[in-house]
C-alpha cells in the first residue's frame, strides 16, 4: 500500500514466504510486525500515531488482504519495530481489529525492551486487556519482576542475530534454552530466518541459514538450523514448558515440554560461554565442564520406558562437528536415565517417533556475482515484483510495464514511492538499490533512465557504493547524476555534497536517457547517449563496492536496460 488509495497484496516475497511455510507446517504462526509504515499514514509527519484510526485501518486493511488473497491468517501482530508505543493506539489496534471480526488476532508488545511496556500494563487495565503478549527484543535470556506481574505470556519476539559459524549456532543452542529457564520466555524468535542478502550489507549472514548467491544458487545449511530441529521437530505450538526446568550442575541447562497428551520432550545444552557468545546482549563469564546427569521422571511420566535421542556435538577443539545425529534409543529404568554430557553439546530426548534429518544433494558450487550481467527487465507477468540481484536500500523499485511508451521502453524497472516512509531508522533522502559485487573496483556500468518529475527531478547511477542498511546515508561512492532541469552532477556520495564534477547535459522529464559511468583507478568518467559528457574525474575512496541505481528523491522514475562490465 505504497499510497493511500493503493491497496495491492502482491509486492514482495513474504506472501510467497508465507505460504510456503504454511505447506510444510499448517500450525504454523505467523505473525506481522510493522519495521515502518508509508509515509502517507503520516500526513506530512515522520510519525504513525499522530492519526491512530489511519495507522490500525492500515495495519488491519493488510491482516484482512492477508486472508483474502492468500487464505493466511495472521496470528500475532505488533506495534513498531524497536520504537516507541502508543497506549492510545494499541488499544484502538485492539477495537479495530475486534470491529473487522479480527477478535483472535492477539496483540505483541512492544517488540523493544521489558521497559516501559511492562509498567504501563500494570497502570492502565485497558491497555493490559488490549495486549496479550509481552516482546522484549535481545533480553539476554532474563526478564523484568514487573512482566512477571503482568501474567501475561512473555516471548523474546526478536534474537539471535549472530554470524552463523558454529560460536552463532551455539548462541542459539544457549538462548533456545535458557530464554525460558532464566526469563520464562515460552518463544524465541530469530532475526532472520535466512540470510539471504548481499554479506557486506549490514549483519552478513546473521540468519539461521545462508543463501546469499542467487545467480549461482549455492547455499548453506548452518549448524543454527539444525540446533533449531532439536526443538522444533519434537514439539509445536500449544506445548506447555513443564516447570522442572533449569541449569545443570555443571553448567548448562535443560527445558521439558509436553502436549498435554503423554508425550514429552526434554532439551538440553552444555554451552561453553566462548562458544556461545551472542551478537548482544554482553554474556557474562561462566562455565561448563563435562558431567554425568541423571534424571528422573515422575507421575504420568514415570511410566516413560525409551526415550529417541538425538544429538549434536559442536567439538570445537577438532573442528570436527556433527548436528542432528540420531542415536540408538534410551531405556528408562524406573523412569531413570544418566547421560554422560561433555561441553558443547545438546541433546533432545523425546518420546515423538517421527524426527528425522532431512537429505539434500550439494548445492551448487559458490561463485563471485558475474562480472558481465545484463537485466533489460522484460517479464510481462513477474513472479515477484522486484528485480532479482537488486538490493533496495531506500525507497522501492519494482517491475512496471509502461504503456506509454509502445517502443523499447515497455518494461522497466521503475522507483514507485512518491514520499518517505516512516522509517525505522533514519534513511536517506535519496533512493537506491545496489546490486553487484562489493569487492567491484574497475569497472563501467550503464543504464537508460527515464524521469517523470518536471524540473526537480533527478537520477543517479553508480559505482563503488560502500553502505547500505541503516548507514545508507552516509555511502560514498561514485555517482553519476543527471535531473531534468537540463544539468548533471557527479559526486563522491549518496548525499550530494562532494562534487566531483558537474554541468549542462540538456536531459529532461519524460525523455529517455542513456547513462554509462566508467571507473579504473582514480579516474572516472561518464557518456551521455553515448558522447562524452565528463571524465577524469578524480576518486581517491572509496576502493571498491556496488553499482547502484537511484533517484534525487522520492520520485517517480524508470531504469531500463541495465548492464555492468567489471575488471
Amino acid at each position: 500500500m505504497h499510497y493511500e488509495d493503493d491497496q495491492n497484496f502482491f509486492r514482495g516475497y513474504e506472501w510467497w514466504l508465507m505460504k510456503e511455510a504454511k505447506k510444510r507446517n499448517p500450525n504454523i504462526t505467523l505473525i506481522g510486525l510493522p519495521w515502518a509504515f508509508p509515509g502517507w499514514i503520516g500526513k506530512g509527519k515522520n510519525w504513525p500515531y499522530n492519526y491512530p484510526d489511519v495507522t490500525a485501518s492500515y495495519v488491519v486493511t493488510w491482516i484482512i488482504g492477508a486472508k483474502q488473497y492468500h487464505n493466511l491468517d495472521i496470528d500475532y501482530v505488533g506495534i513498531w519495530n524497536e520504537r516507541d508505543y502508543d497506549s492510545k493506539y494499541i488499544k484502538l489496534l485492539r477495537y479495530t481489529l475486534d470491529k473487522s471480526g479480527l477478535e483472535r488476532v492477539r496483540i505483541i508488545a512492544s517488540d523493544n525492551l521489558w521497559q516501559p511496556i511492562t509498567l504501563s500494563l500494570l497502570l492502565d487495565q485497558e491497555l493490559r486487556e488490549a495486549v496479550d503478549v509481552i516482546g522484549a527484543h535481545y533480553p539476554g535470556t532474563t526478564t523484568v519482576m514487573e512482566a512477571l506481574k503482568t501474567q501475561k505470556k512473555l516471548w523474546s519476539s526478536e534474537d539471535y542475530s549472530t554470524f552463523n559459524d558454529e560460536v552463532g549456532g551455539g548462541c542459539w543452542a544457549r538462548i533456545l534454552n535458557q530464554n525460558y529457564v532464566n526469563g520464562l520466555m515460552t518463544a524465541t524468535i530469530s532475526w532472520n530466518l535466512v540470510a539471504s542478502y548481499y554479506e557486506d550489507l549490514p549483519f552478513g549472514r546473521d540468519g539461521l541459514m545462508t543463501a546469499e548467491e542467487p545467480w549461482s544458487g549455492n547455499y548453506v545449511v548452518a549448524s543454527p538450523i539444525w540446533i533449531t530441529a532439536h526443538t522444533t521437530q519434537f514439539t509445536q505450538p500449544g506445548w506447555t514448558y513443564l516447570q522442572t526446568v533449569g541449569h545443570l550442575a555443571q553448567g548448562g541447562s535443560y527445558v521439558a515440554l509436553t502436549d498435554g497428551k503423554g508425550n514429552l520432550t526434554v532439551v538440553i545444552e552444555t554451552m561453553t560461554h566462548d562458544h556461545s557468545v551472542c551478537i548482544r546482549p554482553p554474556l557474562l563469564p561462566y562455565n561448563v565442564t563435562s558431567q554425568n546427569t541423571t534424571f528422573q521422571l515422575k507421575g504420568s511420566f514415570g511410566s516413560i520406558k525409551e526415550f529417541q535421542v538425538w544429538q549434536s556435538r559442536f567439538d570445537f577443539k577438532t573442528n570436527k562437528p556433527s548436528f542432528f545425529k540420531k542415536l540408538a534409543p534410551m531405556k528408562l529404568t524406573d523412569g531413570s536415565l544418566t547421560l554422560n554430557l561433555d561441553v558443547d553439546e545438546v541433546y533432545t530426548l523425546t518420546t515423538i517417533i517421527t524426527g528425522q534429518k532431512g537429505s539434500y544433494s550439494d548445492p551448487p558450487a559458490s561463485a563471485p556475482f558475474p562480472k558481465i550481467y545484463k537485466d533489460d527487465f522484460n517479464v510481462a507477468n513477474p513472479y515477484f515484483s522486484e528485480a532479482p540481484d537488486f538490493a533496495d536500500q531506500a525507497g522501492v523499485f519494482e517491475y512496471y510495464m509502461n504503456l506509454t511508451d509502445p517502443g523499447q521502453h515497455v518494461f522497466t524497472l521503475r522507483q514507485v514511492l512518491t514520499q518517505r516512509p516512516i522509517t525505522w531508522v533514519e534513511e536517506s533522502d535519496q533512493t537506491i538499490s545496489v546490486i553487484g559485487d562489493y569487492k567491484w573496483e574497475n569497472l563501467t556500468v550503464s543504464c537508460d533512465v527515464y524521469m517523470e518529475t518536471v524540473k526537480t527531478g533527478g537520477v543517479y547511477i553508480a559505482v563503488r557504493v560502500d553502505k547500505g542498511g541503516q548507514s545508507v546515508r552516509s555511502a560514498k561512492g561514485i555517482f553519476y547524476w543527471v535531473f531534468s532541469d537540463g544539468s548533471y552532477k557527479v559526486t563522491n556520495d549518496l548525499a550530494g555534497q562532494t562534487v566531483l564534477a558537474e554541468g549542462l547535459a540538456a536531459t529532461r522529464a519524460f525523455s529517455w536517457h542513456t547513462l554509462t559511468l566508467t571507473v579504473k583507478g582514480q579516474y572516472a568518467s561518464g557518456m551521455l547517449n553515448g558522447y562524452p559528457l565528463w571524465k577524469n574525474a578524480v576518486v581517491l575512496s572509496p576502493k571498491n563496492g556496488w553499482a547502484a541505481v537511484g533517484t534525487h528523491s522520492y520520485e517517480l522514475a524508470q531504469f531500463d536496460n541495465f548492464a555492468v562490465e567489471a575488471e
